[in-house]
């Protein structure tokens, strides 16, 4: 179970991914060794998925953010399964969610523009029926953030 220097490390880590151990010892207050042996076993453990490098969207030419919201025409096997394939083989759909009440699933895509949309809005339909697409055009990132919270791993 990760104790408090555990979700230090963590917070840390979130928020510089390249920091050394010997910089996030440092913080916490270990040697860079046990805290070098704390990462590695969040990594085996799963906790720490993997470390990625995060892009500046507007300067990798993808300001525009679209929301997505489909409606599935039935609750099938079948069509969960090639809806899953379909937006796998999409680069611009960064984020995909399953969910309960009026819309069953949530796109987020990345685009430079609306025409770039309009034709990964066409790649969609031309592979799968929809019983319904309706999209929303972001006008303001308020708050965004992969950093989760790790106070409540202490519970």
């Amino acid at each position: 179970m990760p104790d408090a220097i555990d979700c230090r490390i963590l917070d840390l880590l979130q928020e510089d991914a390249l920091m050394s151990a010997a910089a996030i010892a440092d913080r916490v207050g270990l040697s860079p060794t046990p805290c070098w042996r704390r990462i590695k076993k969040l990594e085996d453990d799963g906790v720490i998925l993997k470390r990625v490098a995060l892009l500046d969207r507007r300067k990798a030419n993808v300001p525009l953010t679209v929301f997505v919201s489909v409606k599935a025409p039935r609750h099938a096997m079948e069509w969960l399964e090639a809806f899953r394939r379909v937006i796998s083989d999409i680069p611009e759909i960064v984020e995909a969610w399953r969910l309960t009440g009026e819309t069953d699933y949530l796109l987020r895509l990345v685009v430079p523009d609306i025409d770039t949309y309009d034709a990964v809005y066409k790649r969609l339909i031309s592979r799968l029926e929809f019983s319904n697409l309706s999209s929303s055009l972001a006008m303001e990132e308020m708050k965004f953030t992969t950093a989760v919270p790790t106070s409540y791993m202490l519970k």
